[in-house]
């Protein structure tokens, strides 16, 4: 079914059915929008989420409806920049839903001197976390999203901070290369 309504969205497809057309509008007038269909699918979602609640339901991100996670979509969806970059037939569906966007954020006026943002001690942070999670693990293979916390209670963004410094490898100093070498990262080698 999915395939034969993505067939008949494309241009030209309805040109000697114009019935077939109208029967499907009739069934839903946005069956073929003028927008992505992924969003149409995520809208429905929405749409038949709050119809369920009865109104206004407050979708946080991670809420998923049939694989989809409508709360980040939705979150997405309210930014100023997304709301702006939106069909007016979008907006007008998100409005009848009681969906507005966010307000836009204040601008923070810019520093005199730009100055370190990493507190100090961070890279030998980093470095705890990772001989912790070798140890632990056997490896320094790190997922990503891995937040290790140091017996301290502090937390480290483990597979983040790996990526920040292998990109930032060439800034490094032979030490903290080292550092890194010494617990098995091959490209500080």
């Amino acid at each position: 079914m999915g395939q034969w309504l993505s067939n008949l969205r494309r241009q030209g497809a309805l040109a000697d059915h114009p019935e077939w057309d109208a029967a499907l509008k009739e069934i839903d007038p946005d069956w073929n929008p003028d927008w992505n269909p992924q969003w149409q699918r995520h809208y429905a979602a929405l749409r038949e989420l709050v119809a369920d609640e009865g109104g206004q339901a407050e979708v946080l991100p991670g809420f998923t409806v049939h694989a989809m996670d409508i709360g980040k979509w939705l979150a997405r969806q309210r930014k100023p920049e997304v709301w702006q970059a939106l069909h007016d037939g979008q907006r007008e569906r998100l409005e009848r839903l009681g969906i507005t966007q966010l307000a836009a954020e204040p601008e923070v006026p810019a520093k005199a001197s730009p100055t370190s943002v990493a507190p100090a001690g961070a890279f030998e942070k980093g470095v705890a976390a990772l001989a912790q999670y070798k140890a632990r693990t056997g490896s320094v293979t790190v997922p990503r999203g891995h937040v290790e916390t140091l017996e301290d209670g502090s937390e480290v963004k483990l597979g983040v901070w790996i990526m920040n410094q292998k990109g930032r490898r060439a800034k490094l100093t032979a030490a903290k290369l080292q550092a890194l070498a010494s617990l098995g990262l091959a490209w500080a080698t």
